[in-house]
């Protein structure tokens, strides 16, 4: 192991570590990072990992963020000639992993890059420079010599749609960049401590894989065929390699309990314009925390219209992201077979990710409307670079979505109790209290009574929190949020004002009153107490996170003044 940086300032460090005959790994050490991509703050920070194998010919697979620009190149430098590395596999194009790209053509410009048709079509548009290419297909193979005998495997959308395995059939060594990995920072170089990083392993699936469920499963299908796998080397976090078949296993049984959703949404995008995958994406999250199944469809990628007609017509709900005018000819033919297949019992949403001269989505909304369907959410117009709220919007959008395309399904599960265990259950009361969290420039609430102490040492709290809440994203582990508890005959505007439904990224603050805690959440002036809180843990609680919390400041404004009592009559609904 080498750190290139001392290991006590945590910042940035590299980490080298030979994993397999011929084989290391060059592991982009990021430990403060505290933001990921459009749903993750991270807790544990992450890593960039990268890998070289050595045959007769040389491969670098994957590069590394651009933060790392000079201790990745003097790292690999210091392993290898550049000039004498053959081929530059790219698992997908994302920047975290494909930043560095085009230094590592400055320094070997007869290197080949080698990707999936659509990574090398993505790359262009990256490098803006010519470099030598080979496009890899399903089975194709590429050898290095004294045994690495390389076999690729298409994974679209896990989590990227030009995304590449990379099988060493020498090693038994998988390469799968995002797919398999977590964000977590240490400096173990495997999974040896599985209870450690389970936590960061399902979020990650959550947040990432979850709205790929389907692809996950064409994946896992496609890796049963090749040989045993001994090492999965990934792109994030820890190799797996003393938990392979364990941590794999929870990919397909995660993934085919998506899949088996009574309902499913289609949300089509065109992946190489602007940022519409990962709208698409925060759409799609936001789809699956209602338990609703999705398939990203990339729109330039449809080849069989008969297939696409049969998705839609299936679906409960659909989302369309629309392209700039120049390129609309491009999905003409899968536009008009998804106007053609729809019907007036399903729900439609539309974005777009353009700029000023884009094609106006007001036209395609039209034909979507006067075909019967109900719009779900607000048509989504993005002309500048998206921020945290620009996806929490696009994520709860979703939610809106699948909440509708639910709603007969919800209805009948509410009607499901019996009688008088319904009423049983409503005469369990709790306290009135508003949860209100920050994280980064997003910000979020929701009244809760399903509250109570769970501990003296530490002083801790439980709150159940729906899936499908729009602040459940900002009470990961790690997270931290303000408890307001409601005062009696004194809460019936904060209430009225928290249980309305608010459209997607509206402010839940506007016309309250509120001052900041020290962790940064909304502290409600009119509350009779707060307490400040860390989330420790999650529990899935079926249709409820069970959320256990550290209590760590508070203070009461009136110490002679009782909680408000939420008594309800029947318990199978809030």
């Amino acid at each position: 192991m080498v750190a290139l940086t001392e290991k006590t300032n945590k910042r940035l460090t590299m980490q080298i570590v030979d994993i397999a005959s011929d084989t290391t790994a060059i592991r982009s050490l990021d430990w403060d990072r505290d933001r990921f991509d459009i749903e993750f703050g991270l807790q544990n920070g992450t890593t960039y990992n990268s890998f070289l194998i050595r045959g007769e010919h040389t491969a670098l697979v994957d590069t590394s963020h651009e933060k790392f620009r000079q201790l990745f190149l003097d790292t690999l430098k210091g392993l290898v000639n550049p000039a004498d590395i053959s081929y530059l596999i790219i698992s997908h194009t994302e920047p975290d992993h494909s930043g560095l790209v085009k230094d590592v053509l400055q320094l070997a410009p007869e290197i080949t890059v080698v990707g999936s048709k659509v990574a090398i079509q993505f790359l262009e548009n990256l490098v803006h420079q010519p470099f030598k290419r080979q496009i890899v297909k399903n089975g194709d193979r590429l050898d290095l010599g004294n045994g690495h005998e390389l076999e690729f495997v298409i994974a679209p959308n896990l989590h990227w749609p030009d995304t590449i395995f990379t099988f060493d059939h020498k090693t038994q060594t998988l390469f799968t960049c995002d797919a398999f990995g977590l964000h977590y920072c240490s400096d173990s170089t495997y999974d040896e401590d599985l209870k450690a990083i389970e936590a960061d392993f399902e979020y990650y699936y959550e947040c990432l894989m979850a709205p790929n469920a389907r692809s996950v499963l064409s994946a896992l299908k496609r890796m049963a065929e090749l040989e045993k796998i001994s090492l999965v080397a990934t792109g994030h976090g820890p190799l797996l390699y003393h938990n392979v078949e364990e941590l794999t296993g929870r990919y397909r049984n995660w993934s085919q309990t998506q899949t088996k959703a009574e309902t499913t949404v289609g949300v089509f995008y065109t992946s190489d314009y602007g940022y519409s995958y990962r709208l698409a994406q925060a759409i799609a999250l936001g789809i699956t925390k209602t338990g609703v199944a999705v398939e990203l469809i990339d729109l330039r990628a449809v080849s069989d219209l008969v297939e696409l007609r049969e998705l839609v017509s299936r679906c409960g709900g659909i989302v369309v992201g629309m392209s700039p005018a120049s390129d609309a000819t491009q999905i003409q033919g899968a536009l008009s077979t998804i106007l053609g297949s729809v019907n007036e019992k399903q729900a439609v949403g539309i974005f777009e990710s353009g700029g000023g001269d884009d094609e106006p989505i007001d036209p395609l909304l039209s034909k979507f409307r006067n075909l019967g369907l109900t719009t779900a959410f607000p048509a989504i117009r993005i002309k500048q670079t998206p921020t945290e709220n620009t996806y929490k919007l696009c994520e709860e959008a979703g939610t809106d979505l699948g909440q509708w395309v639910t709603r007969d399904r919800s209805i009948k599960q509410m009607k499901s109790l019996g009688a008088d265990l319904d009423k049983a259950l409503g005469r369990i009361s709790g306290g009135l209290y508003i949860i209100t969290a920050k994280k980064g420039d997003v910000s979020s609430a929701m009244l809760a009574s399903w509250v109570s102490q769970a501990s003296f040492k530490p002083i801790g709290i439980t709150i159940a929190v729906a899936k499908d809440r729009a602040i459940e994203s900002l009470m990961q582990v790690g997270d931290k949020f303000v408890l307001n508890v409601l005062e009696e005959d004194n809460y019936q505007r904060l209430m009225k004002h928290f249980l309305k439904r608010f459209a997607p990224g509206a402010d839940r603050f506007e016309g309250v009153k509120t001052q900041s805690a020290e962790n940064g959440a909304p502290i409600l002036t009119e509350a009779l107490a707060y307490m400040e809180c860390e989330v420790v843990s999650r529990m899935d609680g079926g249709d409820h996170w069970i959320v256990y919390s550290t209590v760590y400041a508070g203070r009461v404004s009136k110490t002679e003044a009782l909680t408000a009592v939420h008594h309800r009559k029947v318990g199978n609904h809030y």
